[in-house]
């Protein structure tokens, strides 16, 4: 089965990332970006969000950060939505609509201008494009539907019959301004609530020019083109818990009035904010030729060095990602779900987890220039790939954690500082279960090698190398020789003293290489060690934010 994996992805299109604007500074620097919120994060009586977001800019890109995935700017169906319950794309804080002005993060020109900042700092920002559905209509429209099972949505459990739906959308504050569409039911596939009755399921429209689910959409549950649903026999809820009653609408993507709107919005705000590229949300359940349709068109203008845009999707499913990376031919980099996956499953099972299997089924493996990696995210309340860190694991707040959080600052440092060069890695020849590791060899302007070890052991184990009477550590031989057929030492990183910095200061042990550049590095049992050259000067000491 893992044969086989591998082998589809190599009839894919070439890779993504190589082709895009992976941050304004990056040249010099490896890719990071940072997802700038979590679900509960919201601005204070001092300042919004955007405002807060403004003012750390010039530390993030102090910290090695090149981009910043930003929430959803759009007004959403209430006041203190964060933007996934999207009312209005075209108003980003600017109209008196949905109780105010301001969406939950502040004004449109509040997040112009952190944009402005980002991009005058280097740091590029990622839009949160939410096209997959609509929340909050201003009016009801009666039209013909049927109710279909939510566990299989090809299967219809009722007879057509006439249901009022919240289908319009009228956008009173705004107008006209920015877009003249209005929204109707010929816009939509299906709702969520009948208002007539008070009811509530999954209700496919149908009649004169509806043509059903899309049918380039997940299979999961028959079909899986409709999202939203807030009934308990649909097994994946949205949690929106301020939706009363529900009225969640599925767009229908193949309707040309709705890729029109939906394509123009993202020319507007992309050109209006100097983004430098999208986070698509829920693709799952979108039609893949109106999102080929979306990437293109935004890459069809110009851009500044002729980069694509950023554009990464969200897929929380490892087949369907290879499905959406085969229709959307190298358009999209995606979110490493499946590594995703296998964190999760090392967490749980800790040191009877095989470490060398951290990277099976996962995209940084198998397509390292599409993967987009990440720990944690907003919804959980290799050479050339791109990196996310959580805003949780940095912020103090909800769910910081201050040991994860003050490593996790090293790490981004001592990244950004050593990280260069080709990468071997000592997982799969890992001779324990329990501990393995890689080495950055270096560049010319970056020479010096760093070898990182990780081990999840608790424990003296079996098959550890252990010396005197030291039980609490992992020892794996490496070579950092570049070439051994070179006769200088400092090509072969011969007799080289390393320490590593994420040790005690206090209490020091180095290691230093033989004449072939090979030493015998250490990792405590369940700790992370990164070793550089003794003689490199340690990151700048600065606190968790």
């Amino acid at each position: 089965m893992v044969l086989l994996q591998a082998m589809d992805y190599l009839t894919l299109s070439r890779p993504s990332l190589s082709r895009m604007d992976l941050g304004i500074s990056y040249q010099n620097k490896n890719p990071l970006m940072i997802q700038f919120f979590e679900w509960n994060s919201r601005g204070s009586d001092e300042k919004t969000w955007w405002q807060f977001f403004e003012q750390e800019i010039p530390r993030l890109v102090k910290i090695g950060f090149t981009q910043a995935w930003l929430p959803p700017p759009n007004k959403a169906m209430v006041k203190e939505g964060r933007g996934y319950d999207a009312y209005d794309l075209w108003d980003l804080g600017e109209f008196d609509q949905k109780d105010g002005k301001a969406t939950r993060w502040g004004t449109k020109d509040q997040f112009i201008s952190a944009c402005s900042t980002a991009k005058a700092h280097g740091l590029g920002t990622i839009i949160d494009a939410v096209l997959n559905h609509k929340l909050g209509a201003d009016k009801t429209e009666i039209f013909p539907a049927v109710r279909v099972n939510p566990q299989n949505r090809n299967i219809e459990i009722g007879p057509v019959e006439e249901i009022e739906g919240w289908t319009g959308f009228e956008f009173p504050g705004r107008g006209s301004q920015y877009s003249k569409f209005k929204w109707n039911q010929q816009h939509f596939t299906g709702v969520d609530h009948d208002n007539r009755t008070k009811s509530v399921g999954i209700f496919k429209i149908v009649g004169t020019g509806h043509k059903g689910w899309s049918k380039r959409v997940d299979k999961e549950l028959g079909n899986y083109d409709y999202l939203l649903g807030m009934f308990p026999s649909n097994s994946n809820l949205i949690l929106f818990n301020l939706l009363t009653p529900p009225k969640g609408v599925d767009i229908d993507h193949r309707h040309p009035d709705v890729r029109k709107d939906l394509i123009s919005w993202g020319h507007w705000v992309s050109e209006m904010s100097g983004s430098n590229g999208f986070r698509l949300d829920a693709i799952k359940h979108m039609d893949y030729k109106f999102l080929l349709e979306f990437i293109r068109s935004l890459n069809s203008r110009k851009r500044e060095r002729n980069m694509n845009l950023f554009v990464v999707s969200e897929c929380w499913s490892s087949k369907t990602i290879r499905k959406y990376m085969r229709a959307l031919r190298g358009e999209t980099s995606f979110f490493d779900v499946p590594l995703h996956n296998n964190f999760h499953r090392a967490s749980r099972l800790g040191s009877d987890f095989d470490l060398r299997k951290i990277f099976s089924g996962t995209l940084v493996k198998n397509r390292p220039g599409d993967a987009v990696t990440f720990v944690d995210n907003h919804e959980q309340v290799a050479i050339f790939h791109s990196d996310c860190v959580f805003y949780g694991d940095l912020y103090s707040g909800q769910l910081y954690d201050p040991d994860v959080g003050s490593v996790l600052l090293d790490l981004i440092r001592l990244r950004q500082t050593f990280a260069y060069g080709k990468q071997i890695d000592y997982i799969k020849s890992s001779p324990l279960s329990n501990c393995i590791g890689f080495v950055r060899m270096g560049l010319n302007n970056s020479p010096q090698a760093c070898v990182v070890l990780l081990s999840n052991a608790k424990s003296v184990q079996p098959d550890c190398t252990t010396h005197g009477s030291d039980l609490n550590y992992h020892t794996l031989s490496i070579c950092l020789g570049r070439n051994l057929k070179i006769a200088e030492p400092e090509q072969r990183n011969a007799h080289k003293r390393y320490h590593n910095v994420l040790e005690n200061v206090s209490n020091p042990t180095d290691v230093v290489t033989n004449a072939s550049g090979v030493g015998k590095f250490r990792c405590s049992f369940g700790k992370l060690a990164v070793w550089v050259e003794a003689k490199s000067g340690v990151i700048d000491d600065e606190k968790v934010i």
